[in-house]
């Protein structure tokens, strides 16, 4: 049975942020990912861009861009940009996929992180307040590794789960999660034409959803941009009133989600010249998920205290994204955005669950109401949560201490010495 200092599982940005920022710092780490890479929602889920993450405020009279997700995050976004591993030109929030799996595989193997893919976390063993061990299923049999850290990064707090730790699941009357959605990619596609008659195509899918001729529930048609020329990017099949932790509902949701892209593929070729000779190219890999279960942390963040734009004498991460919701029964999004110059931070209290003290959670399952983690979410802001349990890890490893004894202003100045934003 192999023992590290920090076992991370979950490979998406939050899982690769922690084991990134735990090695740098002299741990030995294990990052345990269930599928073939690392990215998580970015690479087995094909969600792009990153969403927004800066703010404008002022000083001495002077506006000034404020970026509120730094750190590790901007050093992957950065080299995202700059793509020196396939090539693909481009500066803004969207990137290349297949690049960041090559990054994330590079960084790791420089950090001297060993990564563990096709590992499906299976068991959890805990004695008193402490997890013992974790069970992966893999190609090899099972696998049972110890640490003296763990975090969980599974997007769907999955070990905190197993390890007997309370959650809740989406909004509070009735438990729906915010939509599952099915990103897909379009090719061959007559750009010139595109860009002439974009502005015409939720209006017409609008009139003939209205008219019963299409079922998808979302009340528009998402379409971003790649780098790639004559293909386009699609975030607009929405799957609602299933739930993302039941394995029978996400398989029916795949398929509902399969559907509805074959749906909107019909749609476009039918009505729009630009997609005439249009091709289908990819589905991603599995069906992306807004929110799932929410830990009962030791502190629970309120969409009441995003909006009053708290900052937390223990905070390790900010951010100002809209309160995004995508309605969970339905059709429509409602949005609330931050006023210039206003964010919020995340304490680090609620990255910690209330009944053990060496587990850690980071990403999107963190202690939010359904509200709050509508905004925390994202990917920039992931990205800053699984840097901050990474170097909550080290601390408490350097003191000789649980994660949960750790001392917030320690994490908080090594955050700052590594370039991170905490308020």
């Amino acid at each position: 049975m192999k023992q590290y200092d920090l076992l991370v599982v979950g490979g998406g940005q939050a899982g690769c942020a922690a084991a990134l920022a735990g090695a740098r710092k002299g741990l030995r780490v294990l990052l345990a990912e269930a599928s073939g890479s690392l990215g998580g929602s970015a690479t087995v889920c094909l969600v792009n861009p990153y969403m927004p993450y800066t703010t404008v405020v002022e000083e001495d009279g002077k506006e000034r861009r404020l970026e509120l997700s730094a750190g590790i995050f901007r050093e992957i976004h950065e080299e995202l940009n700059r793509d020196e591993i396939y090539g693909y030109k481009g500066k803004g929030p969207d990137f290349h996929e297949e690049t960041m799996k090559v990054l994330y595989d590079r960084k790791m193997q420089e950090a001297g992180v060993e990564v563990l893919f096709h590992a499906t976390l299976c068991g959890a063993e805990t004695e008193g307040r402490r997890i013992q061990s974790v069970t992966f299923a893999t190609v090899g049999g099972l696998y049972t590794f110890t640490a003296d850290t763990y975090v969980d990064a599974t997007g769907d707090a999955t070990l905190s789960v197993m390890s007997g730790c309370s959650c809740r699941l989406g909004r509070p009357e009735d438990s729906l999660c915010q939509p599952m959605t099915l990103c897909f990619r379009i090719g061959n596609i007559d750009m010139e034409s595109y860009k002439k008659h974009h502005a015409e195509i939720s209006p017409l899918y609008k009139k003939l959803q209205a008219e019963g001729k299409l079922k998808n529930p979302r009340e528009d048609v998402l379409i971003f941009p790649t780098r790639i020329p004559g293909v386009l990017h699609f975030n607009t099949t929405r799957v609602v009133r299933l739930n993302p932790t039941d394995p029978f509902d996400v398989s029916r949701a795949e398929r509902e989600a399969r559907e509805q892209v074959v749906e909107m593929v019909a749609f476009l070729r039918e009505n729009f010249e630009a997609f005439a000779h249009a091709d289908l190219l990819m589905t991603a890999a599995s069906i992306g998920v807004r929110e799932s279960r929410m830990l009962n942390a030791r502190h629970v963040v309120t969409g009441e205290e995003l909006l009053a734009g708290t900052h937390y004498e223990d905070g390790i991460a900010a951010g100002n994204y809209d309160i995004d919701i995508h309605s969970p029964d339905g059709t429509g999004t409602s949005h609330h955005y931050f006023p210039k110059g206003v964010y919020y931070t995340i304490p680090y209290r609620s990255m910690l669950p209330q009944e053990l003290d060496n587990l850690l959670v980071a990403g999107r399952s963190i202690g939010a109401t359904h509200e709050a983690q509508a905004s925390i979410r994202i990917m920039p802001i992931c990205t800053c949560l699984g840097e901050a349990a990474g170097v909550a890890a080290a601390v408490a490893h350097q003191d000789g201490v649980d994660v949960a004894d750790a001392s917030a202003e320690k994490i908080r100045t090594l955050l700052r010495e590594a370039g991170a934003f905490v308020g």
